[in-house]
């Protein structure tokens, strides 16, 4: 049986991968930069600055994916305009997004500014934790902006099938990012430690260069020449505005429901204690890996589906969206494999206290359960965005993580004492209810497309 079904596929398989492998190293770019934050802090400070790296992750988390969830937007249009060869078209929604992006980072900045920053004092959380998350705040709030105008380049170039660059400048960029974040954590070649605001100083510096980088390839690189001729980074137009604002916003909670779910864990479990907070970081920022590397397969789903719908050829459509199902449920059993059975080892790479290291463990088998639910999920969501279906599978997220995984986490934790571990729980929960959704919810839309028997 699975050899038919790798002789169905088989060219699907080689399709998305060649396609997604670049996407996922410059996907895995955004986690990186958070793991090197938890790690440095880790390392060479203490346990009550990895908790603040925690607290103020699990919140900025929400104003990046929101900022990332708007960019989005951009790729689906820009591959379905591709596939009709409309490459005037390509430039205008170049346009239109970069405008957008940086609108949106400028109020994600004062949101977080004059809004979080204020009410982090009030969250429950250690006064010694909020003392050193508040300056990694401020200096992470400055760098969505110019992180989102390399997004809009980024999903630009992606939505063309130009992978590889933002790669490279996604590793190169977290490679500076890491020996920055060393010098100034530390204290070195004549610099004063700056504790956990070493790395948001590098992460700053870091976003700055990947975006200046980002935007001198795709405006001076031949690959873009036909499609730039109509840009202008000043043009904005209302149609165009709204076409990638109806894909961009709906994208942007989506994940906003799922981080956020996610980020209230980390509040909640901050009620605990220090010593779960930080262990909770710890396994949050593994799973996030994996959860990245889903991501860029789902992204790549994305621009495959919008691709041959553009083309009209809905039976490739269909076909290369389950390669995609199939190629994450191989590696996600991988990693769930890994999870469980290095799950004493991994904390290692964070932390050497034992107290941190126990709750971490025990959180790690947890996430070794859930991944196969999350790699499904983020798949399902990226291909049904490429089918420009993104009002549904929102409420779907809003449901799953909102109405499931919090309120069942709360009451496991809390209520029948399994503290950490029992919100994770929860969390398992709202992923698998979320998997099944959207798994549904493609069917039933690629089907009527394609009007094919069931697989």
């Amino acid at each position: 049986m699975f050899s038919r079904i790798y002789a169905k596929y088989k060219p699907y398989y080689k399709e998305n991968l060649h396609l997604a492998l670049p996407i996922v190293g410059s996907q895995i770019g955004h986690t990186l930069v958070q793991m090197a934050d938890s790690v440095i802090v880790g390392h060479f400070t203490d346990a009550t600055q990895l908790a603040a790296v925690s607290l103020v992750n699990s919140i900025f988390i929400l104003v990046l994916v929101i900022g990332l969830g708007i960019s989005y937007g951009l790729t689906p249009l820009i591959a379905q305009e591709n596939g009709r060869q409309n490459y005037e078209e390509c430039g205008k929604l170049l346009s239109n997004s970069l405008i957008i992006n940086i609108s949106v980072g400028l109020f994600l900045y004062v949101l977080v500014h004059f809004g979080v920053l204020l009410v982090i004092d009030h969250l429950n959380q250690s006064p010694a934790v909020v003392f050193y998350a508040k300056p990694y705040l401020g200096l992470l709030s400055v760098s969505i902006i110019p992180l989102l105008i390399f997004q809009t380049f980024k999903q630009f170039a992606e939505g063309l099938g130009f992978t590889k660059q933002a790669m490279f400048i996604s590793i190169w960029g977290n490679v500076l990012n890491i020996i920055l974040g060393i010098i100034f954590v530390r204290g070195m070649f004549g610099i004063k430690s700056m504790g956990v605001s070493g790395v948001g100083l590098s992460t700053l510096i870091d976003r700055i260069l990947m975006a200046t980088v980002m935007a001198i390839y795709v405006l001076r690189s031949e690959n873009f020449k036909n499609y730039l001729i109509s840009f202008k980074a000043t043009f904005i137009d209302k149609i165009r505005t709204i076409k990638i604002v109806k894909i961009g916003a709906p994208v942007a909670l989506q994940y906003s429901f799922e981080i956020s779910a996610f980020s209230g864990a980390a509040v909640l479990i901050g009620t605990i204690g220090a010593i779960e907070q930080a262990a909770h970081q710890i396994a949050i920022s593994l799973a996030a890996m994996t959860y990245m590397i889903a991501s860029g397969v789902a992204s790549a789903a994305t621009i495959k589906t919008g691709n041959n719908l553009g083309r009209n050829r809905l039976d490739d459509l269909r076909k290369s969206a389950i390669a995609s199902y199939h190629v994450i449920l191989v590696f996600m059993s991988c990693t769930a494999v890994l999870f469980i059975a290095a799950h004493n080892l991994m904390p290692y790479i964070y932390t050497s206290e034992t107290k941190v290291i126990e709750i971490a463990a025990q959180l790690l088998i947890i996430a070794g359960f859930f991944q196969l639910f999350d790699g499904t999920q983020v798949v399902g969501l990226g291909v049904l965005r490429g089918l420009g279906d993104v009002n549904i599978p929102t409420v779907i997220t809003f449901l799953a993580y909102w109405v499931v995984g919090i309120p069942v986490g709360y009451v496991l934790g809390f209520h029948f004492g399994l503290g950490a571990n029992g919100i994770w729980y929860g969390l398992t929960f709202g992923l698998l209810t979320a998997s099944i959704l959207l798994f549904l919810r493609f069917q039933n839309k690629t089907r009527a497309l394609a009007q094919l028997p069931s697989v």
